[in-house]
């Protein structure tokens, strides 16, 4: 069935329509769809193809949808309604369906028609569904097919929306799958290349936040075309934020220190609907809005949005208070320095952070965190013990990183986070987390806007793919210090972040003479220690006798065995000569790696 395109002085077509595609047809529907969102166009040049009935619509689908009224307004809907009144708004017959709503239509005209047909089908079949409709997906769908075939066979055009579709038809082994999560499945795949439905005006449209929550059958079928929803980026929150305060500019005004410009600056990663509740909080409940205000609500709907999966790294220390390290901090100065001046094309796609216990990898990345003007968040344990949850867990992570770019991710404890394409026990989640991580990682457009600092005292555990130059780029090492001068440039620095205040000559030798090493972590909890035996017996007030008597009390947990393999692991991921104490540039990496070999068999 053809129909022609709307002359430009007629009224615009909906973008449902079948049309023969040439190159002036796509203009013409690139002009009358110019109002929608770019997914909503990329759905319709899709579907003008006529190789494709069933999409599937995932990201950010519970926001809203701009797009215009009647009178060329802006409005914005959410995506049930946009659907509906929009992108279907041509079709004759338009269906919702969801397991806990069931059927229902979008007016009572359709409701009628459809109940007419199921009398005829409960003649024909013995069922009874005209009093009590069936929500459970086999015998719903069993009647739509009925129903569809019926009514396309009347020239009608139809279009039906599955709602929360990873109920219908869940992620899972096909060994795992349920007999009804089966029969739904083939349902869909027998939907989408049945010959009937692809050269008639028919659509299916399943709905789900996350792609790796549906069945891979499906979503991998050459017959199912994937739209991604995503968030809104800078340009379209000015666009909501303006339409918005336009209506309450004098409300807004008056209890708001943010501009409708800043605002939009300063919410990456935010759908419509948060940005309509900030709105919301000042014009409605008078609530003041200062830039401190708009950062805690930021954080806390991404975090909630992640499910608690994300946690924005707040602090107020910089990379002053990190001692030791020289080069490393030159490094990540000069980092920092590139984003400041806007070049993120000279940023390492990631860094691989390493070295023994104790040497303040996590505190590095912490201070740095506090210099570079970029919001950095860390990732949090996203695994799931439930099938499909962990990358469901992780698709939502990514989507989230790519709207609030530019953003800096750490990763603590990165050889247990990230998996491994090998891994065994686990039905494959493992393996599939890495794939995923693996792909965004290596995606060369978020160069210096999506940094990850994967930390980690055991590289040798995590696989090389996610090691190597394209993803882990820079690989920094982290030491314990090995020279007098780091000992006291590290104990200063630890008598500064402690609060504790005493004179330099009455300094135990002891910490400073290299008779043993200790850690940063070493030292911070020593003068946690001489506070606490302060504060019960000379009013608070660290000594150097207290001092002394703690360190000679002090006996450090020992694992020097476990401490050389991570030392040495270190020493050969390093990707820079200068990072290395003296006593490790001269080694043979031959010598290393023997060594390595023999730490691991001793420590079994």
């Amino acid at each position: 069935m053809e129909e022609k395109v709307a002359k430009p002085e007629e009224k615009a077509p909906k973008p449902d329509k079948t049309v023969e595609i040439t190159q002036p047809v796509e203009q013409e529907i690139e002009q009358y769809t110019q109002h929608y969102p770019s997914w909503a166009r990329d759905f319709a040049r899709k579907y003008f193809t006529k190789t494709v009935t069933q999409f599937i619509l995932h990201g950010n689908v519970r926001d809203l949808v701009p797009t215009e009224d009647d009178k060329g307004k802006s409005i914005y809907e959410p995506l049930r309604d946009f659907l509906a009144n929009d992108l279907f708004a041509a079709r004759d017959i338009v269906i919702f369906y969801d397991r806990s709503s069931g059927i229902h239509f979008i007016d009572s005209d359709s409701k009628k028609d459809f109940n007419r047909a199921l009398s005829g089908y409960d003649t024909i079949f013995g069922t009874e569904y005209v009093k009590k409709l069936p929500k459970d997906p086999v015998r719903v769908f069993s009647v739509l097919q009925n129903y569809f075939r019926l009514r396309i066979a009347d020239g009608k055009r139809i279009a039906c929306v599955i709602d929360y579709a990873e109920t219908i038809v869940p992620m899972a082994e096909a060994s795992m799958y349920s007999a009804e999560d089966r029969n739904a499945l083939v349902f869909l795949q027998k939907w989408a290349h049945d010959p009937l439905f692809l050269d008639s005006d028919f659509t299916v449209v399943l709905v789900a936040e996350n792609l790796t929550d549906l069945s891979q059958q499906l979503v991998q079928s050459p017959y199912t075309a994937e739209i991604q929803i995503m968030l809104p980026d800078e340009a379209e929150r000015k666009r909501y934020v303006e339409n918005f305060v336009n209506k309450n500019e004098e409300k807004y005004n008056e209890k708001s220190d943010v501009t409708p410009n800043a605002l939009a600056q300063n919410t990456a990663g935010l759908g419509y609907i948060q940005l309509r509740s900030i709105l919301a909080d000042v014009v409605e409940n008078r609530t003041h809005l200062t830039y401190e205000v708009l950062s805690d609500l930021k954080k806390s709907f991404i975090e909630a949005e992640a499910y608690g999966l994300l946690e924005f790294i707040e602090t107020d220390y910089t990379l002053d208070l990190v001692a030791g390290h020289k080069h490393a901090i030159e490094h990540l100065r000069g980092a920092s320095k590139a984003l400041k001046n806007g070049r993120p094309d000279v940023m390492p796609m990631g860094y691989l952070v390493s070295g023994p216990v104790g040497t303040g990898k996590t505190f590095t990345i912490t201070c740095f965190a506090g210099e570079i003007g970029i919001p950095m968040v860390k990732l949090k344990n996203f695994r799931s013990q439930w099938q499909g949850v962990t990358e469901g867990n992780l698709e939502k992570i990514l989507n989230l990183l790519e709207a609030m770019t530019p953003v800096a991710v750490m990763i603590d404890e990165a050889d247990a986070a990230l998996g491994d394409r090998d891994a065994q026990g686990d039905s494959g989640v493992s393996s599939r987390v890495f794939g995923q991580i693996a792909s965004f990682m290596s995606d060369t457009s978020h160069r210096g806007r999506i940094i990850f600092f994967l930390v980690t005292a055991r590289p040798d555990l995590m696989p090389i793919d996610l090691k190597r130059q394209g993803r882990a780029e820079e690989h920094l090492a982290l030491f314990y210090p090995s020279t007098r001068d780091e000992r006291e440039e590290l104990l200063n620095v630890m008598l500064k972040k402690t609060g504790v205040k005493i004179a330099s000559e009455k300094i135990p030798e002891s910490l400073l003479n290299g008779e043993y090493t200790f850690s940063g972590a070493d030292m911070e909890a020593l003068l946690t220690r001489a506070k606490f035996a302060a504060a019960s017996s000379n009013g608070g007030k660290v000594t150097g006798e207290i001092l002394e008597a703690v360190v000679e009390d002090f006996i450090p947990p020992t694992y020097p065995l476990e401490v050389e393999l991570q030392t040495l692991n270190a020493v050969l991921e390093c990707t820079s000569k200068a990072l290395l104490p003296s006593k490790y540039r001269a080694m043979d990496r031959e010598t290393i790696v023997r060594r390595v070999e023999e730490l691991k068999h001793l420590i079994g």
